[in-house]
């Protein structure tokens, strides 16, 4: 970045839009580049007006439209940041805007530079083309280190050896420069040393703020879902995917996994497990948040959410309900002005072309709502149907819900159970039990085979509910999508459809 932004300064550009929310990385960026160039620089902001930096001085210019008129009078070879500059351009005043055009168009001719420094992007139309915008990455490991480097010297701690500095900096990928440092001396405050594990957890409050993103404690493996054999193969076979041996071995980084099928079969279970399987952070988007009121703002949101990922990378992304949250990408733009068909444009071809290794496991019930352009082989590396449970799978389905209440399954007929459930979601499964759990607890007895079969007499599964929207899932799978359990497993429920 450092480079980039130099060449423009060089090439004689006027107008500079940096979107960051780390004003002092940033700012220093700025130091060694007009050091390097010999430019003179100068910070503005509505508080502390114009102040010098490399030639220390002040000037009082607290207004935005006398900041500018103050930034013609500065001698040539100068870069101006003005901060926070960008809420003054969300509702411009015309005088403003015609200043800070003149100002640009001069500045052009006696080698100054502008450089407006915001947490977001706020460019009204008559500016778009005066300026040019970059995103001012989050730190990466080499910056983060750095600062590990300054705890380690103020807090007086040894040396970590390279395999702990390397978890610490996967705990801090993702954070800002200040976050970091706040998280590593949180840590060495409460722990005497640098814990990953706390510093994770403060990771996880930060990346948590905007509500975008949420860092989810993944608890399940593989172990924890019943069935979906060949579905747990294809994510066993890429287990080492982010590893160094692979990349050395020349495997191409994996790009993720579309999970289709009928509500409650384990599709969510499922997401959660593979960052487990591969043992990287799991970050939970909410796709629906994306979208904002205000004009560019939900573009804006897509970038924060991939550059965060990025920044903690390796990950696990997980989509939950992915045609609901991009349900508005089919529409001509009437509704909203296009604002989701560019977002879910933007998405897919972030999807196309990423490098970085976040794996997206996205998950969908109803792929009548999926745009062809989401299911075509590039976005995904493998698309999967999660039918209802068989006999087997409901079995081993049975005994992970009575194991995980903390009963013993050996307790229970889970062959006869599995039997009378035939039909029914793993959900369903585990509700049925919750609810023979109540059964129980009322009459002060533990539960039984007996108490089960009273829950389930009165419970209707969805696969009777929604008889006709399940066959039409089940007959648009055939041919288009990888099942997830074996065929041997699948045998009964084949011939079912097939009468």
């Amino acid at each position: 970045m450092r480079q980039k932004i130099t060449n423009y300064i060089r090439a004689g550009y006027s107008g500079l839009y940096l979107v960051s929310a780390e004003e002092q990385r940033v700012e220093a960026e700025l130091k060694a580049i007009a050091d390097q160039l010999e430019f003179n620089l100068y910070v503005w902001s509505t508080t502390s007006g114009l102040i010098g930096v490399s030639k220390p001085s002040s000037r009082e210019c607290n207004d935005p439209l006398e900041a500018l008129i103050t930034f013609n009078e500065l001698p040539e070879k100068t870069i101006c940041v003005l901060r926070d500059f960008h809420l003054f351009l969300a509702d411009p005043n015309p005088i403003l805007i015609r200043q800070l055009k003149d100002v640009l168009q001069d500045a052009k001719t006696k080698n100054k530079t502008i450089i407006v420094l915001g947490c977001r992007l706020c460019l009204p139309p008559e500016l778009e083309r005066e300026f040019t915008v970059l995103e001012f990455a989050l730190p990466n490991k080499e910056q983060l280190s750095r600062v590990i480097d300054g705890i380690i010297e103020s807090a007086e701690l040894k040396p970590l050896e390279d395999d702990v500095r390397d978890s610490v900096l996967d705990a801090a990928s993702g954070l800002t420069t200040m976050e970091a440092e706040n998280a590593f001396a949180l840590s060495v405050v409460e722990k005497r040393h640098l814990s990953p594990a706390l510093i994770a957890k403060e990771k996880a409050q930060a990346v948590k703020k905007n509500g975008l993103l949420e860092i989810v404690e993944a608890k399940e493996s593989l172990e924890s879902i019943g069935g979906l054999d060949l579905l747990k193969d294809w994510l066993v076979q890429r287990k080492g995917a982010f590893s160094k041996k692979a990349a050395e071995y020349g495997l191409p980084t994996p790009k993720g996994v579309l999970i289709l099928g009928i509500p409650g079969t384990g599709k969510s279970l499922t997401a959660k497990a593979v960052a487990s399987v591969f043992d990287v952070p799991l970050l939970k988007l909410d796709a629906g948040r994306i979208f904002a009121g205000l004009v560019g703002q939900s573009e804006a949101n897509l970038r924060s959410v991939i550059q965060t990922a990025e920044a903690i990378a390796p990950a696990v992304l997980w989509i939950d309900e992915l045609e609901k949250g991009f349900a508005g990408s089919k529409s001509s733009g009437a509704t909203d002005g296009g604002t989701s068909a560019r977002v879910f444009g933007s998405f897919i071809s972030w999807m196309q072309e990423k490098k970085s290794p976040v794996f997206v496991v996205a998950t969908a019930n109803d792929v009548s709502q999926l745009p062809p352009e989401m299911l075509r082989k590039g976005r995904f590396d493998e698309m999967f149907f999660v039918d209802l449970p068989s006999q087997s799978e409901r079995e081993a389905i049975w005994g992970i819900q009575i194991a995980k209440y903390r009963r013993d399954p050996k307790e229970f007929d889970c062959v006869q159970l599995a039997r009378a459930t035939d039909g029914f979601t793993g959900s369903e499964i585990e509700s049925a039990f919750i609810d023979s759990l109540y059964l129980a607890f009322g009459n002060e007895k533990e539960p039984t085979d007996l108490v089960i079969a009273r829950v389930l007499n009165d419970y209707v599964p969805l696969s009777k509910l929604k008889a006709e929207q399940i066959g039409s899932l089940r007959n648009w799978s055939q041919g288009r999508a990888r099942p997830g359990t074996s065929p041997e497993q699948n045998e009964r429920k084949l011939r079912k459809l097939a009468a």
